[in-house]
């Protein structure tokens, strides 16, 4: 590798911090060679949207449920499930939102991201392909570069806290309004009612959605964001052992 540093991340925050912080341990070696993604653009389904920002979402993925779903074949979640590397929470993206339910997307045409960009993220986002797409459904409809966009992202999901989410996945009672309540405790300042719960059909977690307003800071959730309610039960897929 040209680049042998093999970073141990808690949270991706980087530094030694309290255990509460860290949740866990997650190993991220960034590859000497970057994966080229595949270009994303508007489609018929997905269609290019531009109305005015509202909000924003912070949306962090819960990597290990993925990993035994979906990303077992997915070819562009090598690096993220098939590589050696180890993650917990994963940053999905940095979502603009509307003022109203319709959110806006693929603002502007792009082009393919430079290794250097998809390198600077991808112990965040551990996907070339993704970093691609959320850069070209998202980050075009925020002002600035890619490199600002990744670097307003990355800094929010690097000031995440987490509850032990091993020690939370062992709760039989485990609902979402528990672990949104536990989520909230481990990040001061911010409430259960600041984010939204999502889990697939089998009721394992999947996201967690964190609102913000304009001046990115945390808000209460819109209503029409969805999310599960807070009694509803739901389990935590550990990973291997």
């Amino acid at each position: 590798m040209t680049r042998a540093n093999v970073l141990w991340v808690a949270a991706l925050a980087g530094a030694l911090v309290p255990a509460t912080a860290q949740g866990q341990a997650y190993r991220c070696a960034v590859p000497a060679t970057i994966p080229v993604p595949r270009p994303d653009l508007p489609s018929r389904d997905q269609p290019r949207r531009v109305v005015p920002i509202g909000g924003y979402t912070l949306a962090i993925s819960w990597v290990p449920e993925y990993c035994r779903g979906s990303g077992r074949t997915n070819p562009s979640a090598r690096f993220e499930c098939r590589s050696g590397n180890r993650f917990g929470f994963a940053l999905h993206g940095l979502w603009p939102d509307g003022e109203g339910p319709e959110w806006p997307q693929y603002c502007r045409a792009t082009r393919i991201l430079p290794p250097a960009v998809i390198r600077s993220a991808i112990c965040a986002t551990p996907s070339a392909q993704l970093i691609q797409h959320e850069w070209a459904k998202h980050g075009t409809c925020m002002n600035g570069t890619p490199n600002d966009y990744f670097r307003q992202s990355t800094r929010l999901f690097a000031a995440l806290r987490y509850p032990n989410m091993q020690s939370l996945s062992r709760r039989r009672d485990l609902t979402a309004g528990i672990l949104a309540a536990e989520m909230a405790q481990a990040n001061p300042g911010v409430s259960a009612t600041m984010m939204r719960i999502t889990a697939n059909k089998q009721g394992w977690l999947d996201e967690v959605w964190l609102c913000l307003n304009k001046d990115r800071r945390y808000q209460t959730c819109p209503a029409h964001q969805g999310g599960l309610s807070p009694d509803t039960p739901i389990k935590i897929w550990r990973g291997p052992r």
